[in-house]
């Protein structure tokens, strides 16, 4: 009797699984209108800059006539500039890792050792 309330119970699961399976392909159509209207309302928010996209703005033209390697490093240089420590709260000692921590990336070692120590510091 226990073996059968078991494969009764595993039927029951397994039919509702079939049939959910199924479902998405109906699911599909609500959410492509869905997906369609996201799409229309897009370009009317697309107008407005964000931060990074007008910091990317005013670097793009600031390199103008600049090409290859020196292109390259002005950019990174400008688009990693912080803004005037004015305009910033001061930071926490957490807020402090969290930066340093991303602009030690891609350093190892001593080096990055080095690099940390240096920006906790500040």
């Amino acid at each position: 009797m226990r073996n059968f309330l078991s494969f009764a119970v595993l039927g029951v699961t397994l039919v509702a699984g079939f049939s959910q399976a199924a479902e998405p392909a109906k699911a599909s159509a609500p959410a492509a209108v869905a997906s369609q209207a996201q799409a229309t309302a897009a370009p009317a928010t697309a107008a407005e800059k964000t931060p990074q996209q007008s910091k990317m703005a005013t670097c793009n033209k600031d390199a103008e006539g600049k090409k290859g390697d020196e292109r390259k490093d002005f950019m990174k240089n400008c688009l990693s500039a912080k803004p005037e420590a004015a305009a910033m709260p001061p930071a926490t000692q957490q807020n402090k890792m969290k930066t340093c921590n991303a602009d030690a990336a891609g350093k190892k070692g001593d080096e990055r050792k080095a690099f940390m120590s240096e920006c906790l510091k500040k």
